[in-house]
């Protein structure tokens, strides 16, 4: 049976977020879907155009009959995994994720996702 649009957008296809440190804000774009990338000045309105960007290039592909390939499977990753790390370094984590507001937990994901990991 083929998938409609609606199949394709109930889909979690990973994405990537850069942040354009030369023209500023946000590029956006969806590995599996070749050529499929938006911007925004936020992270959020980055995020919302490429929601955008990702229906009108399923709705294209669609029509005219481009190869839609799905995304990976995330089902053999349970998202967690223990790490040991030295004192001093839990400590500077601990003290940067303070200091920005936010958990080490997601300080330690903001890290990991820029550095590209």
């Amino acid at each position: 049976m083929m998938k409609t649009l609606n199949d394709y957008l109930a889909m979690s296809y990973r994405m990537e977020i850069v942040e354009d440190k030369d023209e500023g804000g946000f590029v956006v774009s969806f590995p599996d879907l070749s050529g499929c990338i938006s911007c925004g000045e936020t992270v959020e309105s980055a995020v919302a155009n490429a929601m955008d960007a990702k229906k009108e290039w399923l709705a294209a592909a669609l029509e005219e009959g481009v190869k839609i390939h799905e995304p990976d499977s995330l089902e053999d990753y349970s998202g967690q995994f223990k790490l040991r790390i030295p004192r001093s370094l839990h400590r500077s984590l601990a003290v940067h994720s303070e200091r920005e507001g936010i958990s080490m937990n997601q300080y330690c994901v903001y890290l990991l996702s820029k550095n590209d990991a």
